[in-house]
Order: C-alpha cells, then sequence, then structure tokens
C-alpha cells in the first residue's frame, strides 16, 4: 500500500504559508465584514448599482473582494497568482468570470476568451482545467424554453433532449446548432492541448440542456482521458441519480465520465422560484440530505474509478478527507489521476493546502475579468459566506489562530 502523510485541516501555518501578515489582516477583516448580514445585503445591492453607474469604487473593490476571490483582470494578472500558488502544488481552475451578457457578438467573444484560456493553460505547469459557463455564449431564453420541452418529454435525458429539439422553431434550432458549435470548438480546443473542460452547473430551470450538451461532449472528447467534465449540485435531491445515469451513458457509450461534484450555489433563488410558480422544491430538505447525497456520489465514482474521473469541489471538510480516506482504503495513491480536489480562491486554504502537502491533486478555482464583469461572481462570494452556516466563522476562527501563531 502507498504511504500517506495524515491529512490535517486545522494546520494553519501550512494553510497560510502563502500570505504576508498584511494579506492574512486583510482577509480577516473582509471575512469579519462578510459576517455581518446587513453590510453583505447592502454590499450586495450598492455595489453592482455604483459599478453601473460609472461611480469610482472600482479601486476599492480591487483592494478587498476582488483581490481575495478573483486572479486579475486580465490572463497576465492572473499569471502571478498562478505561479505564487504553483510553489506550494497548488494547481489552477482558470474561470473567465463573465456573466449575463447576452447577443450573438458577445458569445462569439466568450467562446474566443476561452479558447484564448486554454491556450494559455497549456504554456503553464500547474493549469490543468478551465471552467465555462454555457451561459457564457448561450441565450438564457433559449436554454429555459428548451429545458421546459425536454421536461414534457419521456424517456432518458438523450432522449428527451432528440424530442424537444424537434419542438423548438427553425431559428431556435439555427441558434441551439450554433451554441452546440461554440462549445465543440471551446472542446476540441482543450483536447488539442490535453486540458480539462469543467461545464459549470447553472439554475435548475435552464439545466436539462446543459446536461445534455454535457453528455454530447463527452462522447466526443473523453473516450481516451476525460477532457470534459459536468458538474451536479448535490443539494438537489435528484443529482445522485443522475450521476449514476450519467455513469450508464458513459458505460453504454464507452466514454470516460468527467464529474466534478458540488453541493451548490443558487438555493434561495431555487426555492423562491418554486415556491412563486408551485412546483416541487429541488433543494434536499436538509443540510444531512445534501452531505449524505454528496458523500454517496464522492463514493460511487472512487468505486467506479476506472470508468470515472472525478472532481471534488467541495469546503466540506468532512467530503474532502472522506475521498482521501475511499482511496487510502482502496490502496490508490492520493494522487490518483482520476481524482482531483478543488476549492474557490480565497477560501478553504485550510483544506487546499493540506491537501497539497499530503500530496493530493488539488487546485484553487480562480475566476479572472474585468471588475465590472464579475461583480456577479462576487456578489455571490459574499452571500455564500453569508448563509453558508459557520463558512465565515470556520475562516475567521482559523486566520485568527494563524495571526496568534505569528504574533500580529
Amino acid at each position: 500500500m502507498p504511504d500517506h502523510p495524515p491529512i490535517s485541516f486545522d494546520n494553519t501555518e501550512l494553510a497560510f504559508k502563502y500570505k504576508s501578515d498584511k494579506e492574512l489582516k486583510k482577509a480577516r477583516f473582509l471575512f469579519s465584514m462578510m459576517g455581518k448580514p446587513w453590510i453583505v445585503k447592502i454590499g450586495t445591492k450598492l455595489t453592482p448599482w455604483a459599478i453601473h453607474s460609472g461611480l469610482p469604487v472600482k479601486g476599492l473593490i480591487r483592494n478587498t473582494i476582488f483581490s481575495q476571490f478573483v486572479g486579475g483582470e486580465t490572463l497576465q494578472e492572473t499569471a502571478a497568482v498562478a505561479k505564487k500558488l504553483a510553489e506550494y502544488n497548488v494547481q489552477i481552475i482558470l474561470d473567465y468570470g463573465v456573466e449575463g451578457k447576452e447577443g450573438e457578438e458577445n458569445f462569439e467573444h466568450a467562446c474566443d476568451v476561452f479558447i484564448e484560456v486554454i491556450n494559455y493553460a497549456a504554456t503553464q505547469p500547474n493549469i490543468p482545467f478551465m471552467s465555462v459557463k454555457v451561459t457564457g455564449f448561450a441565450r438564457f431564453g433559449l436554454l429555459e424554453k428548451f429545458h421546459d420541452l425536454m421536461q414534457k418529454q419521456e424517456g432518458p435525458l438523450m432522449t428527451r433532449f432528440l424530442k424537444a429539439q424537434d419542438l423548438l422553431t427553425a431559428e431556435e434550432r439555427e441558434e441551439w446548432h450554433k451554441i452546440q458549435h461554440r462549445t465543440m470548438r471551446v472542446c476540441a480546443a482543450a483536447e488539442k492541448r490535453s486540458i480539462g473542460v469543467s461545464i459549470d452547473a447553472e439554475e435548475t430551470w435552464i439545466q436539462d440542456p446543459v446536461d445534455a450538451l454535457a453528455i454530447l461532449m463527452m462522447d466526443n472528447f473523453n473516450k481516451k482521458k476525460a477532457i470534459v467534465f459536468n458538474t451536479t449540485q448535490h443539494y438537489r435531491h435528484d443529482r445522485l441519480q443522475f450521476l449514476k445515469d450519467s455513469y450508464d451513458a458513459a458505460l453504454e457509450c464507452g466514454f470516460i465520465l468527467g464529474a466534478k461534484l458540488v453541493r451548490g450555489a443558487y438555493m434561495e433563488r431555487e426555492r423562491r422560484r418554486a415556491q412563486e410558480m408551485g412546483y416541487r422544491d429541488p433543494i434536499n430538505p436538509d443540510k444531512e440530505s445534501t452531505d449524505r447525497d454528496y458523500d454517496e456520489g464522492v463514493k460511487f465514482c472512487i468505486d467506479h474509478i476506472e470508468r470515472v474521473s472525478l472532481v471534488v469541489a467541495s469546503h466540506n471538510e468532512r467530503s474532502n478527507l472522506y475521498a482521501a480516506e475511499l482511496l487510502m482504503g482502496k490502496g490508490l495513491p492520493l494522487n490518483h489521476p482520476h481524482v482531483h480536489w478543488s476549492q474557490l480562491y480565497g477560501m478553504s486554504d485550510n483544506i487546499t493546502f493540506n491537501l497539497a502537502h499530503a500530496g493530493c491533486s488539488v487546485s484553487k478555482y480562480l475566476p479572472f475579468g474585468p471588475i465590472k464583469d464579475v461583480v456577479p461572481y462576487l456578489m455571490r462570494r459574499a452571500q455564500e459566506n453569508t448563509s453558508v452556516k459557520g463558512q465565515t466563522g470556520r475562516e475567521l476562527g482559523l486566520i485568527a489562530k494563524e495571526t496568534k501563531r505569528r504574533g500580529i
């Protein structure tokens, strides 16, 4: 059996070694602010408005929440962060963090930037993945209509996809063809450069066509190794079964399933919409159910590791340790080529850097982009740190422990 060093997520010296005293104090200030819901509520309303109104707030944003959670405005700026993380054996999932821009011109531009990111990643030693949001190059309204049509069909996902596709208008089919072509271009560039493409999860009411697109891409590009990864949000009560169904599709079609497992990012919006529109809440009834589904998903993937390439994308200490324990229990190395761990840049450094120290393949999910364009991402991070039970308190506790250790 491979010799594994012990993994401890309480080692703050390793967790924050890459941060200077000044950076650590700034992180402490930021998380203490995010621990106050009233400040976050005001901030998430005022910040987008201030940016949109052209008020001179970019400097303030850049020096606070932006520098904590984003790599930079450009790939060149982001390179400095990637290089720094590489010193600690931490890899990068690069994300062009622009959201919500509509129109064919913007969609084509986003596609070009994704390919630029892939080409850049291929020149760097520690960037094995990049991330794609289908809403970056697809009209939300079309995805919503396509999803609704798929929901009305019967049968497995791809059967419903084909039936629904025939119900689109000629113009919509042409539009969908362009979306598919853009995705193919991105994935083909990734395959050529041997860079993984992680397709982000979206809101439940547009997810079906995104899932179908991910399966199509895996069938095209994952025959020999996993290039394309689909993201499953396990706060949804149907995603564990969907993960298993995706595995069955991989077996049937002869591809490797790329599976990135997250808990989820849209809970309040999902619950509110379900209540307003009178359909079943897609979210698990409690955190325990989500934790169970997530860990069962991790176990399922590791039990089928020859056919599944897994990304454990989690800030939950137990889930991260569980994945390592499952590998150790099977006598498999922690740096198994089909298992990768990932946390968001700016959060859970105690998990990332301690996993890296133990020899795990682990990355930071690192967005970049103009400040005005990444504001939606930043607002989600602020809300998440306020709403996720214990997240801010845990971050602050670890930072306090390290500042005390350093005597600052």
